[in-house]
């Protein structure tokens, strides 16, 4: 399959899960653009080169659990088979065992308990993952939330790109935790993420640790009167085994969010 068709694929996944809210009667929904802009590292070639990366994001919760996605968009203007005008995609549709059976599954700090069926695609690698598991939602007062997804690790993929890699498993914490200063309006929010060591064809990937948190001004409710509208800050980016190699990545990139 060339890149031609599954860009065509990846649209019809991110218009049918953004035009899925509504018909399910969506309880809230959140779509964003974000433009983040930094020096990132090719594991491969030990090169590091400024990338800028698009991002469309859409999270929604409807009458039997959530639905999280984004696809990224990068470019790191380079012609060296890492980055070159890449697409890569995750989604998420997680279902509430508490809603679903209409029972309060509660305990302790946790709220909520569901399962959780995840997909990841990289476009350039021809990388296609499958992540069966539990999704746990904790108890965070506030407008802050806080999940956790412990998940298998399975490569669905045909093997005609990247090597093709044994079956591993993730542990990820998301969230997000708004907080005012006086007037203004921050965020921090994000994710880490574990996956652990498994084998390819050509030998060992190692675990890693990926992180990548962000740092949010509401500036478009100080300058236009435009509350969580337009947000600008800084992503970091912490990767120990980028992509399952030796090289450990550590950036920080310029951030511009647009909520629709």
């Amino acid at each position: 399959m060339n890149n031609s068709r599954r860009l065509f694929g990846i649209s019809t996944i991110v218009l049918a899960a953004t035009s899925a809210a509504p018909s399910l009667a969506a309880e809230w929904s959140a779509t964003e653009a974000q433009l983040q802009y930094g020096r990132l590292d090719n594991p491969f070639s030990g090169t590091s080169t400024d990338t800028t990366i698009l991002t469309l994001q859409h999270a929604s919760g409807w009458k039997y659990g959530d639905n999280f996605f984004f696809v990224d968009f990068i470019n790191d203007g380079e012609r060296d088979g890492f980055n070159d005008t890449d697409v890569y995609a995750e989604w998420y549709p997680s279902f509430s065992l508490g809603k679903i059976t209409g029972c309060d599954l509660s305990f302790g700090p946790v709220e909520d308990l569901g399962l959780v069926a995840g997909f990841n695609y990289s476009a350039d690698a021809n990388v296609e993952k499958f992540l069966p598991g539990l999704h746990v939602v904790w108890a965070i007062p506030g407008d802050a939330f806080l999940n956790t997804e412990i998940t298998g690790y399975q490569d669905i993929g045909h093997g005609d790109g990247a090597p093709k890699e044994g079956d591993s498993y993730m542990i990820d914490f998301n969230g997000a935790f708004p907080f005012s200063i006086g007037e203004q309006d921050f965020s921090i929010e994000g994710h880490i993420e574990y996956i652990h060591n498994r084998t390819s064809e050509f030998g060992n990937v190692k675990n890693w640790v990926f992180a990548q948190p962000q740092f949010r001004w509401d500036m478009g409710k100080t300058l236009f009167k435009s509350p969580k509208q337009l947000f600008i800050g800084i992503e970091y980016q912490y990767w120990r085994n980028k992509l399952g190699t030796d090289v450990d990545e550590s950036a920080v990139q310029a951030l511009v969010v647009w909520r629709f």
